[in-house]
């Protein structure tokens, strides 16, 4: 429908027709008007597959294939094959009647222990970003929307509905917000979900800097905001802010706090913006909901009830696993060739593969890892441990005793469904106590031993150590067990790179101390170090840095070479890094490209993440990954302008496997146009001496105060403030005088 017809169908509409728009019918629909002709359309959780059901979601979801969690597909690096994620989502939503998929998730992961980390990406926006505009453009290319969620800065669990998450202005921007604007920018997605939390003292339901200045003014945001469910403080103030959508229902609650901004009478939330008077205009009304209406009929229009392929999708799921498990160590250990093998652990017949909470799907086909590794080779089972007691130790004797009778040992473990899901976070990074104990006791009686983790955060190895091999297999999806499989056992080569550090120590990690906070308040102190950022800065060693991963062959990198040596800020410049495998397999390399500013006037990192592409080299040959940089790639955020920055200088390009192993660098000189603060009387004579209306304004200040004043002038202390002129200048310069010069001399052009 053309937007002049949905304008007319507005303006036919009452006040509480439009209102009732603005809040769902139900659990997962709109409100539908058939004397209009506006229809209802559909929502359902994901983001990694549908979990389509009735009321709250209290009961079971309809059967949909459960991809990859989020904290597994983004360890693959590559924007493609979440894309590829996405696409299949979407076809199962058409098929289920969805016309929009919440997710993708797109939180920073601030703290190992955040209860919902599985379902987000990274601790770095660029990798975060690229993901997610990969999953968004896959699912909007079946004509099906997207949600992407929870804006913003949604790092924990504990009080999530009502904790306030203080956090500077360049943290924001630089980390939290760059990881939505670039799938904004990019993928367009249909809506976006805002989050539970406030962010320096605002809902993000009502926050109008947020929803509108940033999202809609900056980034060019065109669909409509919708609330997580359940996270509407004040409504009115919410419609003002650039929240159009409330979801659930309320039960017309919410409709009449709308009805009643728009005629003056009494709301009950307290404004909390002081430009709002809980008032709302019709105009407003009408804004959002012509918003909506926009994304509704266009959706609805799209609608396609033809069945898609489950077990195509089944197959697209294992492949995604297999391209982003990672393999933490191997010392010979893999792949397994010939011999009998015992699995051990309770995860190789009982697997974990998702998170719980929102996210939980009803997986047609889980394939288990014990059946999958018996397709390859001899293997005998043991439990070793339960899932439903920790403290079971009664199990271990007879695992060793199987282990001590293998070749090898392959131990399935990780984090029971309990330790981590939304609505909590953990209080700290251990596998349960009988998991250690059993592979301490294993690896004594059979030293060939590979552990398998299964878990949606980085966890504790006191083991690492001590076994031939470790394969962290996330959180892997309906067909974890078949990725496992043929990883284990060298079918597939494995290529997924960590999107996370893993700290050697709880203690190590940047939020610790300052994670979940108290008094319903949690202070971002750590500023922009978040993750490798924190952990390079200090120079503090981690158990597996961001970006590494094995594979069963080996790379070299052996040239970087940049198209200029020398541009403006404004220009592009193109790497082209060049990769050789050496091995004698096929394989799959993440090259991952980082930049760092030499002598840089403000912190920054050693090195962030500007690109990453993903490169299949077969043995013995050769391949170019080319990547394009552009002014962010050398940018900053400046608090004092409000605004990206780039100073002129040094850049060193550095290509490399993982965050901390870049061989390859190169240097780029970058120049700039020079920012300058207007003057004040906080300004130092040091910053006089290098503004463009220095000398101005030395003249100024000399015709006011008398030439003899100069010597004065010319010996002043460098960090000594303007306003010491006047306690110089023994009354000859007054205060307001000065002030008068200041403002005179800035708006000079």
């Amino acid at each position: 429908m053309k937007k002049s017809e949905i304008k007319a169908l507005v303006a036919e509409m009452t006040l509480e027709e439009k209102v009732s728009l603005l809040t769902g019918a139900n659990a997962w629909s709109t409100v539908a008007i058939p004397r209009l002709g506006i229809p209802s359309i559909n929502l359902s959780d994901g983001p990694h597959g549908l979990r389509r059901c009735d009321g709250l979601g209290w009961n079971e979801s309809v059967p949909a294939t459960c991809f990859p969690p989020a904290v597994l597909l983004a360890c693959s690096f590559d924007e493609e094959l979440a894309k590829k994620q996405g696409a299949a989502i979407g076809e199962e939503a058409q098929e289920q009647d969805v016309q929009i998929v919440l997710g993708p998730a797109n939180n920073i992961k601030r703290s190992p222990l955040g209860g919902r980390c599985f379902e987000y990406c990274s601790e770095d926006p660029v990798l975060s970003g690229h993901i997610a505009a990969g999953v968004i453009e896959g699912i909007q290319s079946k004509k099906v929307g997207t949600a992407l969620k929870h804006f913003a800065c949604n790092s924990q669990e504990t009080e999530r509905f009502v904790v306030n998450e203080l956090i500077g202005e360049r943290a924001l921007r630089e980390i939290y917000l760059a990881s939505f604007e670039y799938p904004v920018k990019k993928a367009k997605p249909t809506s976006v979900m805002c989050a539970y939390n406030k962010v320096n003292g605002e809902y993000c339901s009502q926050n109008r800097w947020l929803l509108t200045d940033v999202l809609r003014d900056e980034w060019g945001f065109k669909g409509f905001v919708m609330s997580d469910w359940g996270a509407v403080d004040n409504r009115a103030q919410g419609v003002y802010a650039g929240l159009e959508l409330e979801m659930p229902g309320t039960g017309g609650e919410n409709k009449r706090e709308l009805v009643n901004a728009v005629n003056g009478e009494r709301v009950s939330m307290p404004s909390t913006d002081p430009k709002f008077k809980n008032k709302l205009t019709v105009y407003q009304i009408n804004k959002a909901v012509m918003r909506l209406l926009e994304v509704v009929f266009s959706l609805h229009e799209k609608r396609n009830k033809k069945s898609c392929d489950y077990s195509k999708h089944h197959k697209t799921a294992v492949d995604i696993a297999k391209e982003s498990m990672v393999l933490l160590k191997n010392n010979g250990a893999l792949p397994i060739k010939g011999g009998k093998t015992a699995v051990i652990g309770e995860m190789a017949v009982n697997p974990r593969y998702q998170g719980g909470g929102s996210s939980y799907v009803n997986a047609i086909n889980v394939t288990k890892p014990l059946d999958a590794m018996a397709q390859y080779g001899e293997v005998e089972y043991s439990q070793g441990y339960s899932l439903d007691n920790d403290k079971d130790y009664d199990k271990i004797s007879d695992a060793v005793k199987l282990a001590g009778s293998c070749d090898r040992a392959v131990i399935i473990c990780g984090l029971p469904l309990s330790y981590e899901s939304e609505g909590y976070d953990r209080s700290h990074m251990n596998l349960p106590d009988s998991q250690l104990r059993l592979i301490d006791e294993v690896v004594r009686r059979q030293p060939n031993t590979v552990v398998v983790l299964c878990n949606g955060s980085p966890v504790a190895m006191p083991f690492v150590g001590k076994v031939n091999g470790i394969l962290e297999a996330y959180l892997g999806g309906e067909g974890a067990g078949e990725a496992i499989a043929d990883l284990l056992y060298g079918k597939a080569n494995p290529c997924g790179k960590l999107a996370e550090s893993f700290p050697q120590y709880l203690e190590h990690n940047p939020s610790y101390g300052n994670f979940p906070g108290e008094n319903s308040k949690v202070n971002y102190s750590e500023g922009i170090y978040v993750g490798y950022r924190w952990y390079e800065k200090h120079n503090i060693p981690v158990l597996f840095p961001f970006g590494f991963g094995l594979s069963y062959t080996s790379f070299r990198y052996d040239s970087i070479e940049l198209s200029k040596s020398e541009i403006d800020e404004n220009e592009e410049i193109t790497v082209t890094v060049t990769v050789s495998n050496t091995g004698a397999m096929d394989g799959k390399e993440a090259v991952q490209l980082y930049v760092r500013e030499e002598n840089p006037r403000v912190s920054r990192p050693e090195k962030e993440l500007k690109a990453f592409k993903k490169v299949f080299v077969k043995a013995g040959e050769s391949v170019q990954a080319v990547f394009t940089l552009d002014r962010r790639c050398f940018a900053y955020w400046d608090d004092e302008i409000h605004d990206w920055r780039v100073d002129s200088g040094k850049f060193v390009i550095l290509a490399g496997d993982s965050s901390d192993n870049c061989p390859l660098t190169e240097s780029v000189n970058v120049s700039a146009r020079d920012y300058f603060k207007e003057l004040s009387i906080h300004t130092t004579y040091s910053e006089l001496k290098t503004h463009p209306k220095g000398d101005k304004f030395v003249k100024e200040v000399l015709s006011a105060a008398g030439e003899e004043f100069k010597k004065q002038l010319d010996n002043m202390p460098e960090d000594w403030p303007l306003r010491t002129m006047v306690s110089m200048c023994e009354a000859k310069l007054t205060l307001p005088v000065l002030v008068d010069i200041i403002e005179k001399v800035n708006s000079e052009d």
